[in-house]
């Protein structure tokens, strides 16, 4: 296996049609998007020295055929009872954030339940659901445009999600959807299904015993088997002035604990390996619970971030934090990493470095020295890997800002780093501030920003090499006999691989391998294994 090859999945807009995923990336408009055919590029003619852009955010766009294919194991047994014709099918696309895939989730669970299957393309579907992403101005239209596909392929179309609260200009642009509701209405989106497309009669099915719960309790995912989505929380109490997702999805309201883990106990059970906990602030979990005790396996738990880390880890499998934010009570969570409790790995969106900019944002804890409470995060547990993401061109930024934000960066020396520039989204307030960066301004910026994270990157990958890793199999390329995998420094879509070598067949998706690190690019790290 080449090292071109593998550094040009990491390539973006010009990777090899095998490596693009035909997913949408808001934040990245040269990628391809759900509605693009994706081209064949030569390897050969990547530019390879071109800095990759990280995701600045989690995007887990599914189409209608990925949607069925992810749940076409998971409802097999439940619809194997059903006559094909009886069951109406519904095609479902899912975009946005893990968030909104946990809600898509959800709907397509209760509506499997209900006895509806899955279509795998808009022509089978007798309706299709369209979840959508309203954070910025591209994810608005991206979620418009998928609204107009549905539309002209199907004709049957009812929208969810968070571009839900702007019915009205849904219904100006596509006048023939069916029905329109907001973020995490799962009934809403359940009634009006059963509205257009009435529930199947399991009732005619001699062979259908309703006393069976013919679904897993961990529900359907439209993630691989191996790892999943465990959302604690919705909602967020903080008013970050280039943010409407308060607008979206309301205030914080937290699951009690005991209702988590009865989820993540069931995911285990399922065969999961790895569980990415998400939020809109995970480390406020509990807050509008007044940390509310419940009881589970017995046990009395607080619903609380560093007693739910604390019980998610006895169940023995990976556990990834999300969208945590640097409050001091998250040093008590990084000493659990520090005793391989859970896996040294945090994802921590600290948008800017300079304190003014900071400021300007709203951001909570903006007054915090991030670089001393970093440092210490590191003294307590050396392994531990974080990423962010960074907004550039923010209104009022100037070069002065933008270089504080730069100097920080080489001193923090961030593992993972997405960015992206600002862009306004309506409602939000920053489109109300003085001073808007012009747009090739921040281009540049964002430019020198990922060049200088691409050699901090790779710099670090380099320190790995001839060290031994536990990694888990994503994929298998049986062509080239490599399993792609990730380490504990991955999380998946949005991070690094490790590419294994001379894998043998005993190798499954799913798996854990120890193998030892023979080289690195500037983002994958490759490695060799002995079976």
């Amino acid at each position: 296996m080449s090292k071109t090859s593998t550094e040009s999945v990491n390539t973006t807009a010009t990777a090899p049609l095998s490596a693009v995923k035909d997913t949408a990336t808001i934040f990245n408009p040269a990628a391809p998007t759900i509605v693009q055919a994706q081209s064949q590029a030569d390897v050969s003619q990547t530019d390879t020295k071109q800095p990759y852009h990280h995701k600045a955010n989690h995007n887990q766009n599914r189409s209608v055929g990925q949607s069925s294919d992810a749940t076409s194991a998971s409802t097999a047994n439940a619809t194997a009872t059903m006559p094909v014709s009886a069951a109406p099918k519904i095609g479902f696309v899912s975009l946005g954030c893990p968030k909104a895939l946990v809600d898509s989730e959800r709907i397509i669970t209760e509506l499997s339940r209900d006895g509806y299957q899955v279509a795998s393309d808009y022509d089978g579907a007798d309706l299709v659901v369209v979840n959508t992403c309203g954070f910025i101005e591209s994810a608005v239209q991206e979620s418009l445009d998928a609204i107009g596909e549905a539309i002209s392929k199907n004709g049957k179309v009812i929208v969810t999600g968070c571009l839900g609260k702007e019915a009205d200009k849904i219904r100006e642009m596509h006048p023939a959807v069916l029905a329109v509701t907001g973020a995490h209405a799962y009934d809403e989106v359940i009634t009006a299904v059963a509205q257009h497309v009435p529930k199947p009669n399991r009732s005619q099915d001699a062979n259908y015993d309703p006393k069976i719960d013919l679904i897993n309790e961990a529900g359907i995912k439209l993630t691989p088997s191996h790892y999943a989505y465990l959302k604690i929380s919705e909602g967020c109490n903080h008013r970050c002035t280039f943010c409407i997702i308060p607008s979206l999805r309301g205030d914080l309201v937290s699951r009690p604990i005991d209702n988590v883990m009865n989820e993540a106990l069931a995911l285990k059970k399922a065969g999961v390996k790895e569980l990415l906990i998400i939020s809109q602030d995970t480390s406020a979990y509990g807050l509008d619970l007044k940390y509310k005790t419940s009881f589970w396996n017995g046990m009395p738990l607080k619903s609380k971030f560093y007693d739910l880390c604390q019980a998610l880890n006895d169940l023995g499998i990976w556990v990834r934090l999300h969208y945590v934010y640097p409050y001091p009570h998250v040093d008590k969570v990084v000493e659990l990493m520090g005793e391989k409790k859970l896996l040294p790995y945090l994802d921590i969106p600290f948008q800017h470095a300079s304190h003014r900019i900071l400021k300007a944002m709203k951001r909570p804890a903006h007054s915090e020295n991030t670089l001393t409470r970093i440092k210490a995060w590191r003294d307590i547990c050396p392994d531990i890997v974080i990423r962010s993401t960074f907004v550039v061109g923010f209104p009022g930024e100037t070069e002065e800002d933008f270089q504080c934000l730069l100097d920080w960066l080489v001193e923090a020396r961030l593992d993972r780093v997405g960015a992206f520039t600002y862009s306004e989204v309506e409602g939000a307030v920053a489109n109300d501030l003085p001073d808007h960066v012009p747009e090739d301004v921040k281009q540049s910026r964002y430019e020198r920003l990922m060049a200088l994270q691409q050699d901090i990157s790779a710099q670090k990958l380099q320190e790995k090499v001839g060290k031994t890793l536990t990694v888990l199999v994503d994929e298998i390329d049986s062509d080239e006999n490599i399993a792609i995998c990730r380490s504990y420094a991955d999380a998946p879509e949005i991070d690094g691989h490790v590419y294994v070598d001379d894998i043998n067949a005993q190798v499954k998706v799913g798996q854990f391998l120890t193998v030892t690190i023979d080289d690195a690019s500037e983002y994958d790290l490759f490695a060799s294994y002995q079976g």
